[in-house]
């Protein structure tokens, strides 16, 4: 086995394996901790308000926290993996997700949740810094299909978090915070222990505050060969996916009357869905397709699929869309490989971390936009087609990230040919 302290990458064949999967049953545990407060956390927001319209003002200012310290502090904890590697970070990611469940499950009042989440925001950049390892032990050619590993890992977690918190929901909606942070705990002594470093020494950089900072790392994102306007395609998509996400548990209530089980279900439901998508369906296309044309055809099912969200009548609707929507799932692993790509080797930290910096930004910005057009919406009756307005917005800027990205790829052909597995 690979020692915790010995750098993986450019390794043996058996070694880089090892490596890729000692990360991966990292991030799985991660994303089981993180699905465990989904279907929760609104509704705890919601013990402190009185109504459906302070409740989602209240959770726009929990969600709005955590995502202004992520996008600050991305790019730095990014960079300082560039310094110092890749584990001490992660482990330092763990140790703080771990301090913010228990103290989430502890609050009495909704400003230490406010806190803890803008806590919680500064300390997690663990699936950037998780990309950047899957790419230090990974050739270019295999770096589309390795991030669709992780992707899957992040999709299992996905099934497996939320319908424990679901049902831990019913019992308590302060224990599913309880059991995550037992899981991060977890996951601290598994990287401790277990987790090898990615990064050789020779391959590391000084830090540099100056190109540590949000702003600087979105331009050099920006500037990197072969990227260009595709920035503005992550954070379209971002901002969609985004959207999604912040106001999904509320949608459903508002509309359906769901509460956390029904939540955590179909939340199951996509984790089962992504990872099929990334962990079993991302290698036979890769041998088909491109991972440019996967994004575009993941785009095109993308905006669809949010179209169906808002226009859905019935909740059973959502399980039919989420199904038909599988090829969506390859979209972020195949962006991911196109970046990596195109970085420099000592740069990989910075980037990935860069990258999730840009997504941070979209994560302060969707809750603004869509818990605010849900707002607007929130007091009008079951079913009224208008509750699925943000979703609509989805769709829109899902379409735009599309022609961006279609008209990119048209006057900028690929150097290379599609990766083999």
């Amino acid at each position: 086995m690979t020692q915790p302290d010995t750098p993986a990458a450019h390794g043996r064949p058996t070694q880089r394996t090892a490596a890729m999967s000692f990360i991966m049953v990292a991030v799985l545990i991660d994303m089981i901790a993180i699905g465990l407060m989904i279907p929760v956390l609104p509704h705890l927001v919601g013990s402190f308000t009185q109504s459906n319209d302070e409740q989602t003002l209240a959770f726009l200012a929990v969600t709005l926290t955590f995502g202004v310290a992520n996008f600050v502090a991305s790019p730095v904890l990014g960079a300082l993996s560039d310094r110092y590697g890749r584990r001490p970070v992660l482990l330092l990611g763990f140790a703080g997700l771990a301090l913010s469940f228990f103290i989430t499950a502890l609050a009495t009042a909704l400003w230490m949740l406010v806190a803890v989440r803008l806590f919680s925001g500064a300390m997690q950049s663990n699936m950037a810094i998780a990309n950047a390892y899957v790419a230090d032990i990974s050739a270019p050619q295999e770096r589309a299909k390795r991030f669709g590993q992780l992707g899957a890992m992040f999709g299992i977690g996905f099934i497996l978090g939320p319908v424990v918190g679901g049902i831990l929901g019913n019992i308590d909606l302060r224990l599913p915070f309880l059991v995550a942070g037992a899981m991060a705990l977890l996951n601290l002594c598994y990287g401790w222990f277990v987790l090898p470093e990615s990064l050789l020494p020779h391959k590391r950089r000084p830090f540099e505050w100056k190109r540590a900072n949000p702003v600087a790392a979105l331009r050099g994102l920006s500037a990197l060969r072969g990227v260009g306007p595709l920035v503005w395609v992550i954070a379209l998509s971002g901002l969609a996916q985004f959207m999604l996400h912040m106001t999904w548990v509320l949608y459903t209530k508002f509309k359906f009357g769901w509460g956390p089980w029904e939540v955590g279900l179909s939340l199951f439901v996509v984790g089962v869905v992504m990872a099929f998508s990334q962990g079993v369906l991302m290698k036979p296309l890769l041998h088909r397709f491109s991972a440019r044309r996967l994004a575009v055809i993941g785009m095109v099912s993308a905006a669809c699929a949010y179209l169906g969200y808002g226009l859905a009548t019935q909740g059973w609707m959502l399980y039919a869309i989420i199904f038909a929507n599988v090829l969506a799932g390859v979209v972020a692993a195949s962006m991911q490989s196109i970046v990596s790509n195109a970085a420099d080797a000592r740069d990989q930290g910075q980037t990935m971390g860069a990258v999730s910096s840009l997504n941070s930004l979209m994560a302060v910005a969707a809750p603004v936009v869509g818990l605010e057009l849900l707002r607007w919406v929130s007091q009008l009756p079951p079913g009224h087609l208008l509750i699925g307005l943000p979703f609509y917005c989805c769709a829109a800027l899902q379409l735009a990230a599309l022609l961006i990205a279609a008209r990119f790829f048209q006057r900028h052909p690929a150097p290379v040919a599609p990766a083999a597995a």
